[in-house]
């Protein structure tokens, strides 16, 4: 006859696995901070929050360590299945992608941070709106993640197109730019770099709401266009 394990240690588990969720998302909030922060840093020419923003890095990486070592244990003491493996195994990506998120938006600080020692080249229109789908990507995808919500994973799936339509309307203009005047070169480079890492920063938000489609239902939807083939 199998032995029930003790109470004690179900409600462990449970606690080992609410304090997952809460890490991801405290690392989420911080890393939504940080896109915030880069790109006001850029727009504002704000080069002390560009460095607070660079040193505040250290903190995103401290969670992914954390939230990796919690993933880890989990699997090696539990041994969880079904559900609660899919769960865990979606942690373990989801904290990745919101590390590297974190570093685009380092990124974004040191060309900001570049950028502010030469003339500004353009007003700031379109970076600051894909900024803002972007974020708010993340913050979608992940509330998703809380709530099971596959439908909200597939709107944040849906919006990268967005992201990408405004990183390649910003790569014309830019075009135009360096074409018209070769002075202009360093600092449209600059701009089309901060461009290319928001798009980035969509993606991660993408593959998150992809990988809440699968924690949720079982089925893998990466790789596969919009009539769900593979691609």
């Amino acid at each position: 006859m199998d032995h029930p394990q003790p109470q004690h240690t179900n409600r462990q588990y449970e606690e080992e696995l609410r304090g997952l969720r809460a890490g991801l998302l405290k690392m989420g909030g911080l890393v939504e901070r940080q896109i915030a922060d880069a790109v006001e840093s850029l727009v504002e020419r704000d080069t002390e929050k560009a460095r607070q923003t660079i040193a505040r890095d250290a903190e995103v990486n401290r969670m992914d360590i954390e939230s990796d070592e919690r993933c880890i244990r989990l699997l090696a003491l539990h041994q969880p299945a079904a559900r609660d493996l899919r769960f865990i195994t979606t942690g373990l990506k989801i904290t990745t992608d919101l590390e590297r998120i974190g570093d685009n938006a380092v990124n974004i600080c040191e060309r900001a941070l570049e950028l502010s020692q030469q003339p500004q080249l353009k007003p700031y229109i379109d970076i600051p709106r894909m900024a803002g789908i972007a974020q708010s990507m993340v913050n979608d995808s992940l509330d998703a993640f809380v709530h099971d919500d596959t439908a909200l994973a597939e709107e944040v799936i849906e919006r990268d197109d967005e992201v990408d339509g405004l990183n390649y309307q910003i790569y014309r203009e830019l075009l135009s730019y360096m074409a018209e005047d070769a002075n202009t070169i360093a600092r449209a480079t600059q701009i089309l770099f901060v461009s290319k890492y928001l798009e980035r920063i969509a993606d991660h938000a993408t593959n998150i709401a992809e990988m809440v489609v699968y924690m949720v239902k079982g089925r893998t939807i990466r790789h596969m266009d919009k009539k769900g083939e593979r691609t």
